[in-house]
């Protein structure tokens, strides 16, 4: 069976296009979904951004108000909304994007805070590149369903992570 492809844009803000190569961010996000979704095809779009937007992000699709480290937009769910009354942003799964011909939107979105990816690498004695390895492969279960609001979905989706990371770098 030939290997699977994906498709993966990454888009950096430009002031960290000195800081951080899109290739490797695109290397290390098709290595999550080559391990996560073995044998598909699949598309996925990755944002490496600063804080004040991945706040404001934050704040209209989930209304929270504070800094993430990384936020994932499915094009088949919808997350769960946070804040005090109506979610700024409206996701109906009956509304499509209309694409060209014989394309496929993928499987979503990863928008990545870079200030906070480093803040936490620092935090956790951890190298940049491990700690973003760590934010896509969250992200990406993210987009494939997973969740971790309660405990025993945060147990079931850490013991993935681990192993998913475990088989990204190279240590499985």
């Amino acid at each position: 069976m030939p290997p699977a492809r994906h498709t993966i844009v990454v888009q950096v803000f430009d002031e960290f296009k000195d800081s951080i190569a899109s290739g490797r961010v695109r290397t290390l996000a098709r290595r999550a979904l080559s391990v996560a979704l073995p044998g598909s095809t699949t598309n996925l779009s990755v944002v490496i951004a600063d804080d004040q937007a991945v706040r404001e992000l934050n704040k209209r699709h989930r209304g929270l108000d504070e800094t993430t480290d990384v936020l994932s937009f499915s094009f088949s769910h919808q997350g769960a909304y946070y804040g005090d009354g109506p979610a700024q942003s409206q996701w109906n799964k009956d509304t499509a994007f209309v694409l060209p011909p014989g394309s496929s939107s993928g499987i979503g979105e990863i928008v990545i805070s870079y200030p906070q990816m480093l803040r936490q690498a620092k935090a956790h004695g951890k190298a940049p590149e491990e700690e973003l390895a760590f934010l896509l492969s969250h992200g990406v279960l993210h987009l494939l369903g997973h969740d971790h609001e309660e405990p025993r979905e945060r147990a079931a989706m850490e013991a993935e992570q681990a192993s998913l990371m475990e088989r990204m770098l190279g240590k499985r």
